[in-house]
């Protein structure tokens, strides 16, 4: 049966779905870019104007524009923000109310991921969130009566009917609606919320015209949520370099998002195009040869051949670059006699059916979204987009099939801090408070031991700057962990890899040690020997004493020269004029972290130099030409100081 209503309008859809469901909402979102955020906040409006109603809204990832701070901050990132995702973008306004812990005492939002860091300081978003592996959550969903599901979809009208995709989001969608009708509840009612720009992905993604119960087709729709492009520093490609030799051709790739994630797509697309160059690049930081004998142990020193195929939760535009350099090219096909013919040499690789890249949601840059589309028009084929039972969960009727698919499985992902017995911590601090969630993390780990030659590889930062200065992501202890220490398996840092499978606990503290910052091995190695795990004796080797910031920069500065690793790899969303202020605001806020830093940022105000050729364009950019308050002659006083410091005494 087709669908039962059809709004061009948000608020009179959204009067229809309260007064269908009754006065309890229970509203299932999709995480990321598949939240519908018009029809969500006029769900939430007329809630909060009528304290006999009620709404619990359960989600993730709630994307929302940054919000600068008055002054330069708000100056610099106001135009570009509006240029970037569109004057008419719109946030959840919940998500804005729990930043503030404001949210109407009648509704109640519970996410399982949040956006990183953005939520620390709200208690409502502390006090409702729910610790769950990803794959859990549609399980869970299941016995909270929910009985409203709302979703962006793509829409398409052809001979044969009208049909929906799912799009960037049949990762729980599809699970919970199965989940539901196991648990014998009744079918919530699904609101579709048709997006022009959306990519129609056909596959699992697509659904027939009797899936959902409601369609809203908008007026107009804002553009699509689009991340920015990072850049990637010095450290950040160090960690990438050593992290793209652990990569088996012919084998499965997964990979997370961050500046991490792209330093290390990256490094592949580096080893596949510029192998010479790349192996340069990784000699210079791999001073005792330690990463190239891993890499000829369970990674590869040489351009891919075969190619990966991508099973990763989350697609993302790593997966879009290296499938254009050739490197994302290996097909699977849901057949279990094809894909052992494929994995034994025997089937042609132009066989119908076959896909290179498995997802269970997507979100990345306009790029990426027109990639996708692209791709589904001109091979339909290659990118599946499915449930997240499909991508994080080996077990169950497919496991013979998705454990061939991912032969020399490769999983990385970020996380915030290790310990030296190898435990992880990715998403919570010591005192409790979550910084984001488990997500999908702990699958790919766990999946990773299961496969016969999978390794699960876990990205951190050797270090971190604070309040207090410089500290050690790797640890002795910490009071909280996402991935406990008997699934420890591979780390990589800027300084290199540590392998700790099946390595005692001794060989495990020695490993972390070798890629942990030289400034803190002694202290780290104080104490495992209090604790009778390193013998008394032990010695720091001299090699581990050039884990240094130094070390790595005086590696790596030849091939940042010569372009090989450019400060943003993938191109940058922001204009010439911008990435200066960028440069120099990025200055003006790490001088003020500390004492030092604030003195020398007030003796460059008081005396900036001489003027650079920059400083008009900038001016004009940050509309301080022609300061009018004390405040804003101040602001001129501090960036001027900023643009010029380089030409300034000392």
């Amino acid at each position: 049966m087709p669908i039962e209503h059809c709004y061009t309008d948000t608020e009179a859809c959204a009067k229809h779905v309260s007064d269908r469901v009754g006065v309890d909402l229970r509203v299932a979102a999709p995480l990321g870019l598949g939240k519908p955020h018009g029809l969500l906040n006029a769900l939430y409006k007329h809630t909060a104007n009528d304290r006999s109603r009620s709404m619990r809204l359960f989600t993730a990832l709630s994307l929302t524009r940054p919000q600068p701070k008055p002054g330069l901050e708000a100056r610099f990132l106001k135009p570009f923000l509006e240029r970037h995702f569109g004057a008419d973008q719109v946030d959840p306004q919940y998500a804005l109310d729990q930043a503030r812990d404001a949210v109407p005492s009648n509704i109640e939002v519970h996410e399982f991921y949040m956006q990183s860091g953005a939520l620390l300081h709200s208690g409502s978003a502390q006090r409702q969130y729910i610790s769950q592996n990803y794959t859990h959550v549609a399980r869970d969903l299941a016995l909270q009566d929910i009985n409203v599901i709302v979703q962006l979809v793509a829409r398409r009208e052809g001979p044969d009917g009208v049909h929906y995709s799912l799009s960037c989001n049949p990762d729980l969608t599809l699970d919970l609606l199965q989940q539901i009708e196991a648990a014998g509840k009744p079918r919530p009612l699904c609101v579709a919320v048709v997006h022009p720009d959306l990519p129609y992905m056909s596959g699992m993604a697509q659904v027939a015209d009797d899936f959902f119960d409601v369609e809203l087709r908008p007026a107009c729709s804002p553009r699509l949520f689009a991340l920015p492009r990072l850049p990637v520093d010095t450290a950040e490609y160090a960690l990438g370099l050593h992290a793209s030799a652990m990569v088996k051709d012919g084998g499965c790739l997964q990979i997370g998002i961050g500046a991490l994630s792209d330093a290390l797509v990256k490094g592949l697309l580096l080893r596949q195009q510029e192998n010479e160059q790349w192996q340069r690049a990784l000699a210079a930081l791999d001073t005792t040869g330690s990463t190239r004998a891993m890499a000829e142990r369970i990674g590869g020193l040489a351009p891919f051949a075969q190619g990966l195929y991508g099973a990763s939760e989350m697609v993302l535009d790593g997966f879009m670059h290296l499938q254009r350099a050739g490197v994302l090219k290996r097909r699977s096909w849901d057949n279990l006699a094809l894909e052992r013919a494929s994995a034994q040499g025997r089937l042609n690789p132009a066989t119908p059916g076959g896909h290179y890249l498995r997802g269970a949601f997507f979100l990345g840059t306009r790029e990426l979204y027109e990639w996708l589309a692209e791709t589904e028009r001109v091979d339909p084929d290659a990118i599946d987009m499915c449930p997240v039972s499909n991508v994080n969960h080996l077990y169950g009727d497919h496991q013979a099939l998705a454990s061939l698919q991912r032969r020399g499985a490769r999983f990385f992902n970020t996380c915030m801090m290790a310990t030296l017995l190898g435990a992880a911590v990715s998403e919570t601090l010591d005192n409790g408070s979550v910084v984001s969630g488990v997500g999908g993390q702990y699958n790919f780990v766990a999946m990773a031991h299961e496969l016969p030659d999978g390794r699960s590889a876990l990205l951190l930062r050797a270090t971190r700057q604070s309040g207090a200065g410089v500290e050690s992501n790797i640890r002795w202890n910490y009071a909280q962990a996402t991935i406990p220490r008997h699934l420890r398996d591979l780390y990589i840092t800027e300084y290199g890899v540590a392998d700790l499978r099946g390595k005692t606990d001794s060989e495990c503290i020695a490993a972390m040690l070798s890629i942990s910052d030289a400034r803190f091995l002694d202290a780290l190695c104080a104490q495992a020997k209090a604790q009778r795990k390193l013998p008394l004796d032990f010695a720091i080797p001299d090699a581990w004493r050039r884990n240094t910031p130094e070390h790595l920069h005086e590696a790596l500065a030849p091939f940042q020269r010569n372009g090989l690793l450019p400060p943003f790899p993938f191109g940058s969303d922001f204009t010439d004029i911008e990435l200066r202020l960028l440069d120099g605001l990025n200055w003006l806020k790490s001088s003020q972290a500390s004492w030092r830093g604030r003195l020398q940022l007030l003796r460059a105000a008081l005396n900036p130099g001489e003027a650079v050729p920059e400083e008009p364009a900038a001016l004009a950019r940050m509309q301080l030409e022609h300061p009018q308050t004390l405040a804003e002659r101040v602001e001129r006083r501090l960036l001027l100081a900023a643009m010029r410091r380089k030409s300034s005494p000392g």
